[in-house]
């Protein structure tokens, strides 16, 4: 399918090493930048960007730079899905939180036409709740959920109130993402 100016991307967001499985799936523009789209994954997935995060594709990396710390990351303000994710199938990382080293992977599974009614960003489905924040990656969540789910376990207590009352592994509601995406401070991502 050859590309117009925009399209629409269908784009699944998995998160990696994780089961059962937590993903999402998104239609946005061809045209959103990384930085946008960095935003778009955080509301998404229910991260709460309070860590450093980059794109991979390749051998190149897209980020906020550092001036204080030249780790030859490249600005990803400028950068559009579309220069990245130009046929179906390609895919690229998303890491967050450098420490915990949650890895996503970004697939383009249809490329669409774009509809002038058409609302993007939008959340059209997805499995499983986030994992809270700082909860020591893949492994840590595993062992988490081990005494968060086992009410016999001796960490269970302490897990449950760390976690907080509104956290289920097992829920995700896609009308809650879209209603923070298309909420007044993201109207800027809605109206590319």
């Amino acid at each position: 399918m050859a590309q117009s100016l925009r399209d629409l991307y269908q784009i699944k967001v998995s998160l990696n090493g994780v089961k059962p499985p937590i993903w999402r799936r998104l239609l946005i523009s061809s045209v959103t930048d990384l930085g946008d789209l960095h935003e778009i994954i955080q509301i998404a997935m229910g991260w709460t960007d309070s860590h450093l995060h980059q794109f991979i594709s390749g051998n190149d990396r897209f980020g906020v730079p550092d001036p204080d710390f030249a780790d030859g990351a490249l600005s990803e303000e400028a950068v559009r899905i579309n220069s990245l994710l130009k046929k179906e199938k390609d895919w690229l990382t998303y890491e967050y939180d450098f420490g915990d080293g949650w890895e996503h992977k970004i697939v383009l599974e249809k490329i669409l036409s774009y509809k002038a009614d058409e609302t993007v960003p939008r959340c059209i489905e997805g499995r499983r709740g986030c994992p809270p924040e700082d909860v020591g990656g893949v492994w840590g969540y595993q062992a988490f959920l081990e005494a968060y789910n086992d009410k016999n376990h001796p960490e269970h207590n302490e897990m449950a109130e760390w976690a907080g009352e509104y956290f289920n592994p097992e829920r995700f509601d896609p009308a809650e993402v879209n209603a923070i995406l298309s909420g007044e401070w993201c109207s800027r991502i809605t109206n590319q």
